[in-house]
């Protein structure tokens, strides 16, 4: 869990099979579903949530150059989290590449 030594600091590790897991959180990452943008300093936070997501977008992109397997999830799937284990499950036993997730 939150190695330092890998880019994006993803908040689970799974070395043998190459996976990368991060929990996206709603709020700061920008999610879809989500996010409410706040009503003051509207510019401060657009532009923070756009940094962070083209930052996320980057750093996803290096890792997979590199050859890992990155999975993306938004807190708000936490709450379905069997359906989380379940796809953390199968690609755990697969060699399955991940397009953009």
């Amino acid at each position: 869990m939150n190695p330092k030594d890998l880019l994006g600091k993803p908040d689970f590790v799974f070395r043998a099979q190459r996976l990368l897991l991060f929990v996206d959180g709603c709020y700061w990452h920008g999610c879809p579903k989500c996010y409410r943008r706040p009503s003051s300093n509207t510019d401060y936070w657009d532009a923070k949530v756009a940094r962070n997501r083209t930052r996320d977008a980057k750093t996803t992109t290096r890792l997979k150059r590199d050859g890992w397997r990155v999975l993306r999830i938004w807190e708000h799937q936490l709450s379905d989290m069997d359906s989380v284990l379940s796809k953390v499950k199968v690609l755990l036993a697969s060699r399955i590449k991940l397009s953009s997730s």
